[in-house]
């Protein structure tokens, strides 16, 4: 049976769970899928299904929202659930990507238009995802492909580190990331499902108004604790002791635009720069 305004989230962890949230408290039924629902806590109103299980409640739903990242495999959704497709229910899909997708650009600025150029596996994995949504998106369906950001918010901020006193203040003059507050990705996907576009499929860029330097970040990030940043480290001292994940961010370079995202949704950020978004992460 079809449910219309039902939203189906592949994946309730940190993004996932902030979107079912908002989803639930604005009247939505909301489904989070998980490999071990025993052993989630959704939020409140949620119903957290089986992940193998969950092909029923594809097929039913009218929103779906993919947050799990693909693996060797690709897109562990269509690989297991690309049957449900077929219902013909689905009003829109989104699929949230990562801005890695653009790859290096020596410091330049993309857009939604810009065309990606991946230089990192897991980036390769995650365009790979995107067209294989593009080549499964059923008639009738809206998909937007969703391009995150850095993803922070509570708990996931610098502050810890620095009470801690192992936060470290890396400077490489020139090197800009883009982020996104956790409950802006939230913010932004209740208004694509809420206002969907026509069926087709639009790319957008789920970042903030600012990328910034890391070192900013945690001087920032110092002020509002009433605490000296750390001392000034330069990326060529710090990274002999960086992890290969970290070092892949660092070896990427871009600035990433958000205007045709935030027109096509109506919306501005709730947290446009990384200023709001700690001192909301702090509160």
């Amino acid at each position: 049976m079809k449910h219309d305004n039902t939203l189906i989230i592949a994946g309730l962890g940190y993004a996932g769970r902030a979107v079912a949230d908002a989803a639930a408290k604005a009247g939505w039924r909301v489904i989070g899928t998980s490999r071990q629902p025993q052993k989630l806590r959704a939020p409140a109103g949620v119903e957290v299904i089986s992940f193998e299980e969950a092909g029923p409640a594809f097929a039913a739903a009218s929103h779906w929202l993919i947050t799990t990242p693909p693996d060797e495999g690709g897109d562990p959704v269509l690989s297991r659930h690309a049957d449900a497709l077929a219902s013909g229910h689905q009003r829109w899909i989104g699929y949230l990507s990562t801005t890695g997708v653009y790859g290096d650009r020596a410091g330049g600025l993309v857009d939604e238009a810009t065309a990606p150029a991946p230089g990192q596996p897991r980036s390769q994995r995650r365009l790979a995802a995107e067209e294989a949504w593009r080549a499964a998106q059923p008639t009738g369906a809206a998909l937007d492909i969703c391009r995150v950001g850095g993803i922070y918010g509570p708990g996931r901020a610098p502050f810890a580190e620095l009470r801690a006193g192992v936060a470290r203040r890396v400077v490489k003059p020139g090197h800009s990331f883009s982020r996104i507050h956790r409950d802006d990705i939230a913010h932004a996907v209740m208004a694509a499902i809420s206002n969907p576009p026509p069926p087709g499929c639009r790319v957008l860029n789920f970042v903030d108004d600012v990328p910034a330097e890391s070192a900013a970040v945690m001087e920032e990030a110092a002020r509002l604790l009433g605490m000296p940043p750390p001392p000034a480290i330069s990326f060529d001292e710090a990274r002999a002791s960086m992890s290969p994940m970290a070092l892949s961010f660092w070896s990427e370079n871009r600035r990433v635009a958000n205007a045709a995202t935030k027109a096509a949704l109506g919306i501005e950020w709730r947290y446009p720069s990384y200023r709001e978004g700690l001192a909301a992460s702090l509160d």
